[in-house]
């Protein structure tokens, strides 16, 4: 598979949706995350990232605004000992309360489906990281309709183990702006993944189209220590 330019994927598209970026640093180091949202409506574009224990939720920017907080608020960012779970709805807790009863990545996403947003019908998106005696692997998810059909859904799962340096992959809800939104198709795509912590989270900020952004979480993990730093970043302030 070509190894793309994460930044010129998100400059080339001006909306796809919500991301999941997971990989390795450079150095071999740190395993990397991170989590964007965009909007096109005013109620998803009212929001904020702000930090909840170990992981983040969304909130309202302006809560006179919030019409249907059902797909808009939730938390994106779980942690579960060694496993960081990362959404983009709130099967985040339906897997943290899965896996807590010793299901896998993929049994515990069994119950769920795409997002009930016809005629988008928007993929639920998810990763899990796993750190352990310094070793470190990733997995990813796609629930989709099928082909738009609500009828049927498509499941795929994508399990990454001992990640190159450097390397990661990036999953997204839309192929690009339409009406209807057309759902990710394929494989998550291998991106280079390069700089420390700020160098990475203001390149990916930088390149998401900037009416559309809301907000950005990036986190760097330690793969010896399991120590990590987050950057959270957010449009409305």
């Amino acid at each position: 598979m070509k190894m793309l330019s994460l930044s010129e994927e998100l400059k080339g598209n001006s909306y796809p949706g919500r991301g999941i970026v997971i990989g390795r640093s450079e150095d071999g180091t740190k395993a990397v995350t991170a989590y964007f949202i965009m909007g096109r409506s005013v109620n998803s574009r009212n929001r904020v990232f702000v930090t909840e224990g170990e992981g983040i939720r969304t909130e309202a920017f302006d809560p006179s605004k919030l019409e249907d907080p059902s797909l808009i608020i939730y938390a994106p960012v779980r942690v579960l000992g060694n496993r960081t779970i990362v959404t983009n709805g709130d099967q985040t807790d339906t897997i943290f309360d899965g896996m807590d009863k010793e299901l896998t990545f993929e049994q515990s996403l069994r119950c769920r489906e795409f997002e009930p947003d016809g005629p988008n019908y928007t993929p639920r998106i998810s990763g899990v990281m796993h750190i352990e005696g310094g070793q470190y692997d990733y997995a990813m998810s796609i629930l989709k309709s099928n082909n738009g059909n609500p009828s049927a859904c498509n499941r795929y799962t994508f399990s990454y183990e001992n990640p190159a340096n450097g390397e990661g992959h990036f999953i997204h809800t839309y192929m690009h702006d339409d009406n209807p939104l057309p759902s990710f198709e394929g494989e998550p795509k291998l991106v280079g993944i390069s700089g420390d912590i700020d160098t990475f989270a203001n390149m990916v900020w930088e390149s998401l189209n900037e009416d559309n952004k809301v907000s950005l979480f990036v986190r760097y993990i330690d793969i010896a220590t399991g120590k990590y730093e987050t950057r959270i970043i957010n449009k409305n302030k």
